[in-house]
């Protein structure tokens, strides 16, 4: 199997995430060439100057992780997100109005931050454990029609992360029309691998050097 490292997205979005983690993390991601950090919003202008002229995305979160933020902020998040030097968003949509199928709310929500963040790709977060699979599908459904790049299983901070079965679901729902990024729970590459062989395009996990040196060590042995 190729290398896990350019589907990895290296997170860090602890409440108490420092300035130095973030270089720290930053450096992680040049040795291992992932394919992103994901970030708190206010240290994208750290990780940009870090991380420029490499391969490695700069992206950060906005409405996270509850989703609560009125649809004009979470806009105007992303831009400004993007303008400090963030190449790639990941978003929760309004997620009491999922759970309640008030999918207009969620695609005027989806459809402003896709316009602008443009040109930076979107990753929606839709929680997958508060959803029943009939939700599921008609958000990808929904979410492949809005100009978003991604569907993301899970923000990590609700009761229960990413699993096999939704991801399989979200990626068959999908049908290439939409990718579809694991997150929450990830932590070795036994997990790493399973999503991977489920369909997902983009791991997010805080984990990523320690899936890298559990895979090559696979690989020696």
């Amino acid at each position: 199997m190729e290398s896990p490292s350019r589907f990895i997205d290296q997170t860090l979005l602890r409440a108490d995430a420092t300035p130095s983690q973030i270089e720290r993390l930053c450096q992680e991601a040049l040795h291992w060439q992932f394919a992103s950090v994901c970030i708190p919003p206010c240290f994208v202008g750290i990780a940009a100057s870090c991380l420029r002229g490499s391969n490695v995305s700069v992206g950060t979160v906005v409405g996270f992780p509850l989703g609560y933020d009125i649809s004009a902020v979470k806009s105007a998040a992303a831009a400004a997100a993007v303008a400090a030097g963030a190449t790639e968003i990941d978003m929760v949509i309004p997620l009491g109005a999922a759970v309640e199928g008030r999918l207009d709310l969620v695609g005027e929500d989806v459809v402003g931050v896709v316009r602008a963040a443009a040109p930076a790709p979107v990753k929606v977060i839709i929680e997958c454990c508060y959803l029943d699979d009939a939700g599921k599908v008609a958000l990808v459904d929904l979410l492949a029609g809005t100009g978003a790049a991604y569907v993301k299983t899970s923000t990590g901070f609700a009761p229960q992360g990413a699993t096999e079965a939704d991801v399989r679901l979200l990626s068959q729902t999908a049908a290439g029309r939409i990718k579809v990024k694991a997150a929450g729970g990830i932590r070795n590459w036994n997990a790493c691998r399973a999503m991977l062989e489920a369909g997902a395009h983009r791991i997010g996990t805080s984990n990523g050097v320690q899936i890298m040196q559990q895979w090559q060590g696979g690989m020696a042995s």
